[in-house]
């Protein structure tokens, strides 16, 4: 029986770096993650765990010049279905629609601005939705110059309304905010992207653990609409946030 959970949610998380060894002892020293194979035909490709529960993967880069970046996946009821929608809707496919063995059916494409983004069709693996257990995913957010087009392209690719919230506009699932979209005209050279940000108990103590350990900040820890936040780097220089949820 394939199990799914609801179309348009963040579900799945992902890395791609040049150093997997390195990452897997950066994040798992930082957000508390150990580590099982992932499917085999992703190549060097691990999933971290929470208390035996999957929360992320972690895989090489093979391209070159490809930059180390976090990817947010998207539940979807039909693969094939999306990734032509997201073709009719002026985005890219990049990969697939593929199968991750029994896992389940997945894709790799870009919105309008060029953002990154995965589809996934769980099967034997149905991914994770956000939460605020330390070290998951807590939240994600699109940084780009044209919130207006992202929130049309992702509401008709993924057949969910996107309505105006504090800061910008939220995709919404059953009439919860799922992810958010913020218009950001100087993204400092940097592609419109999907921040990932990780839940922790101490923001402000995370950003020095991560500096400990070979990271860099980028942003530190401030106050925002979900609670205090700060903007990391990895020692591959891959971005993500941590979350410290308001009580």
């Amino acid at each position: 029986m394939e199990l799914r959970l609801a179309q348009g949610t963040p579900c799945w998380v992902s890395l791609l770096t040049h150093d997997l060894p390195g990452a897997r002892a950066f994040y798992g020293e930082l957000l508390g993650w150990t580590y099982s194979p992932g499917p085999g035909q992703l190549g060097a490709y691990v999933r971290a765990e929470l208390d035996g529960a999957p929360v992320a993967g972690l895989g090489v880069s093979t391209a070159t010049g490809f930059p180390v970046q976090w990817t947010t996946y998207f539940a979807v009821d039909d693969a094939d279905r999306t990734t032509q929608l997201v073709r009719e809707c002026g985005g890219t496919v990049a990969v697939g629609p593929l199968q991750a063995e029994r896992a389940g059916r997945m894709a790799i494409a870009s919105d309008v601005s060029g953002a990154v983004f995965g589809l996934w069709q769980g099967e034997e693996h149905p991914g994770r939705e956000a939460g605020t257990e330390p070290g998951s995913p807590a939240w994600a957010e699109l940084l780009t110059p044209d919130a207006d087009g992202a929130a049309t392209f992702y509401g008709s690719v993924l057949d969910r309304p996107v309505r105006p919230a504090v800061g910008g506009s939220a995709l919404l699932v059953h009439g919860h905010p799922v992810a958010g979209i913020r218009h950001h005209a100087d993204l400092r050279g940097h592609p419109p992207r999907w921040r990932t940000h990780f839940a922790v108990r101490d923001a402000a103590l995370t950003a020095r653990h991560a500096v400990e350990l070979g990271g860099r900040v980028l942003v530190g820890p401030h106050d925002t609409a979900r609670g205090r936040a700060a903007r990391l780097a990895d020692p591959q220089g891959g971005h993500f946030s941590v979350l410290e949820a308001s009580v």
